[in-house]
């Protein structure tokens, strides 16, 4: 009786300790790199600096160029919205948006990256029209000046007068593959945009996880960010 006893307390034991030990989830083997948000601001941090650094380089051919020339400002604004996706990453939050600095966060994100969609469509809408424009241009050096026209046949054409290019070379050539370089950066940057506020979207009204774990891997417990 006594070994029958004992024998059926072990196996109550064995079953316990099987029920503690819960496996890890398989997402704990991924990357951390790999999640959201962190996936999506790295990228936005990338694709702002470059297009603020292409846009610094082709300023520097001629300060006459004008702002919807040289879209710095459209990778300064992304370089801030990954910076707060950054900061979603980083924040431990309550399940269930209990918490007025998760929602504060996730609207704010979702609107800059919806503006910044927007932003990146129209940069790629003037670099396309300024693109086709250069790639036609006529130019011909006036002292140290570099005037341009559409059409060099005719007298009323339009001209564009480029302030310290030194080589017309640089206008036809080099400032064409920038504009060509800006479509094609504020376009991915439009993708990643779109990305991260479909994201936040389906985060809101889908129950989309995409944070951190938690808790002790026996509870399998998960917080959303």
């Amino acid at each position: 009786m006594g070994q029958g006893q004992k024998g059926s307390s072990d196996k109550e034991k064995g079953k316990k300790q099987k029920r503690d030990e819960s496996p890890a989830p398989e997402d704990g083997r991924k990357c951390r790199v790999c999640r959201f948000p962190l996936l999506v601001a790295l990228l936005q941090l990338l694709l702002g600096v470059a297009v603020t650094a292409v846009a610094f380089l082709m300023l520097a051919i001629s300060p006459s160029l004008l702002a919807r020339e040289t879209p710095h400002w459209a990778g300064i604004i992304l370089c801030f919205v990954s910076i707060l996706g950054f900061i979603l990453y980083c924040i431990t939050y309550l399940p269930d948006e209990r918490t007025s600095m998760q929602f504060i966060g996730k609207l704010l994100y979702f609107v800059l990256c919806t503006i910044g969609l927007v932003i990146s469509v129209l940069v790629v809408a003037f670099a396309g029209h300024h693109y086709s424009q250069t790639s036609s241009f006529s130019c011909e050096q006036v002292g140290e000046d570099c005037v341009c026209t559409l059409d060099h046949n005719d007298p009323i054409a339009r001209t564009f007068t480029y302030e310290e290019v030194s080589d017309c070379e640089v206008i036809t050539g080099t400032l064409t593959l920038y504009f060509l370089l800006q479509i094609v950066l504020n376009l991915v940057q439009a993708i990643v945009c779109a990305v991260g506020a479909f994201i936040m979207w389906k985060d809101r009204y889908q129950v989309f996880f995409a944070g951190l774990q938690i808790g002790s891997p026996s509870s399998q417990q998960w917080q959303k960010v």
